[in-house]
C-alpha cells in the first residue's frame, strides 16, 4: 500500500495542475468548446468517434482496442475502476505519449489525434514523460564510459 499512496498523491498533484492550468486568463473560450465528457462501453465510445475497434485486450479490469478514424490511429481503453485507470495511466505515462482521459476510459495517440477526439468525447488531455532531455546529442559521450 505504501507504493500506491505515493502514486495516488502524484496523480492528484498532476490532476490539480492540469485542472488549474486549464483555467488560464484567456483560455475560457477554448474550454467552452469542449463537450461534456462521454461515458459508456468501449464499443459505444468507438462508435461516437466513428472507428471500428480492433480488440487487443478483453479482460474484466481493462478492455483495449486499436482504432483508426479520420483523426488518426489511436488506442482506446476502458477500465472497470477509476483506480485501475489511474494506475494504468501513471505507468503508461513513463513511456511518453498524449492521453485523452475520461471517466474510466482513455484514448492514446498523437497530439493532433487526441485533440480531435476531444471535440467529440470531451475529457482532459494529459502528457506523458518527455525523455528527449535524457538523450545526448554527442555520440562520442558514450565512448568515455567504455573503458578505452
Amino acid at each position: 500500500m505504501n507504493v500506491t499512496r505515493p502514486m495516488l498523491a502524484a496523480a492528484a498533484a498532476v490532476a490539480a495542475l492540469v485542472l488549474t492550468g486549464c483555467g488560464g486568463s484567456d483560455g475560457g473560450s477554448k474550454e467552452a468548446s469542449v463537450p461534456t465528457t462521454a461515458t459508456g462501453s468501449l464499443e459505444h465510445l468507438a462508435a461516437e468517434v466513428k472507428c471500428e475497434p480492433n480488440m487487443q485486450t478483453d479482460a474484466d479490469e481493462i478492455r483495449q482496442a486499436i482504432c483508426k478514424n479520420a483523426a488518426g490511429k489511436f488506442i482506446l481503453a476502458t477500465f472497470a475502476t477509476d483506480r485501475g485507470q489511474r494506475e494504468w495511466i501513471n505507468g503508461a505515462k513513463d513511456y511518453g505519449g498524449h492521453y485523452l482521459v475520461g471517466r474510466k476510459w482513455v484514448a492514446v495517440g498523437e497530439t493532433s489525434t487526441v485533440t480531435a477526439l476531444r471535440k467529440t468525447l470531451g475529457g482532459d488531455i494529459e502528457e506523458g514523460t518527455d525523455h528527449s532531455a535524457h538523450v545526448s546529442g554527442d555520440p562520442s559521450e558514450g565512448a568515455t564510459h567504455s573503458g578505452h
